[in-house]
């Protein structure tokens, strides 16, 4: 199976957080090949955190994934933040910026995800600003598959509303596999046929991650646990899918030692050694819906 070389960076990465700074001083190029930080947590920073940043995004390829630019959100898109997003990955010679496809403010910042309506209305509106976010940025940007805890004014299912608002806005995708497992969950879908109509065109990158186990049909999305079985068994079908795409590690508190960190790099690495010795899978889609591979 070929290794999908569309994206500017190739291979692991993990999530780099402050708690990491010290103790992931000792990673190399050939630990991980790349990391990713959510901008607004460095635009403006100095002092020491500004300069070990810098030696980071000096030393490893660096790529965004923002947590704030609410592209469902009621209110105007927020020009000044995304000018800043520019702004710092000019700085740091960031190549690519992603987010999630939810909200998260309204006349105020609620601090939480929140899903946008599967609505054919919503798509429309979510897609045009991800247009003039695009159009800012002068560059496409990917929007990840958020996971969910209730579809308020449903008219269309989850995937339909994802494969509708990445062709109207015509951006990429940020597959998250822990997402699709953890909805899969929730709202009780099978996660490999909703992996497999997915348009794997406009995956460039994956994440996977750790989730909280509230109760054997609950599945809370915290990236604060290792991936289990079922997850990782869906990274793999990714592949099979989509070819071998980048895949970053999520882990955002309870994040152990770097030296065990890399377990799970590992892991991914493996995994994606195995998938570049398949043929890819072709996908057969009949009806929205159904899906098959041959």
């Amino acid at each position: 199976m070929p290794v999908n070389d569309t994206f500017p960076v190739q291979g692991v990465g993990v999530g780099l957080r402050r708690s990491m700074l010290d103790d992931a001083r000792s990673l190399s190029l050939d630990d991980v090949q790349f990391m990713e930080v959510a901008p607004e947590n460095w635009i403006g920073v100095g002092g020491r955190y500004g300069r070990q940043f810098k030696e980071y995004s000096e030393r490893f390829p660096i790529v965004c994934h923002g947590l704030s630019l609410s592209i469902g959100s009621p209110d105007p898109v927020d020009v000044d933040l995304v000018k800043s997003i520019r702004q710092f990955m000019n700085e740091h010679n960031v190549p690519y910026y992603s987010e999630h496809l939810t909200y998260c403010s309204e006349q105020g910042h609620l601090y939480d995800l929140l899903p946008i309506p599967f609505t054919e209305e919503a798509v429309r509106y979510t897609a045009e600003r991800i247009r003039q976010v695009q159009d800012i940025l002068g560059e496409r940007i990917a929007m990840e598959n958020a996971s969910y805890y209730c579809a308020p004014g449903q008219e269309m299912s989850e995937i339909e509303f994802i494969r509708a608002v990445l062709d109207e806005a015509d951006c990429d995708l940020l597959l998250d596999v822990n997402n699709i497992y953890v909805n899969s969950i929730n709202h009780g879908y099978d996660p490999g046929v909703f992996l497999d109509q997915l348009p794997g065109e406009r995956a460039k990158y994956i994440h996977i991650a750790g989730h909280y186990d509230e109760a054997d049909d609950l599945k809370v999305d915290t990236h604060g646990a290792d991936v289990i079985d079922p997850v990782w068994t869906l990274l793999a079908r990714a592949y099979r899918n989509f070819g071998v795409l980048p895949t970053l590690l999520e882990r955002d508190f309870n994040i152990p030692p770097v030296n065990e960190l890399m377990l799970e790099v590992d892991k991914i690495k493996a995994i994606q050694n195995d998938a570049q010795r398949q043929p890819i899978a072709a996908v057969v889609q009949d009806q929205p819906g159904s899906s098959q591979h041959v």
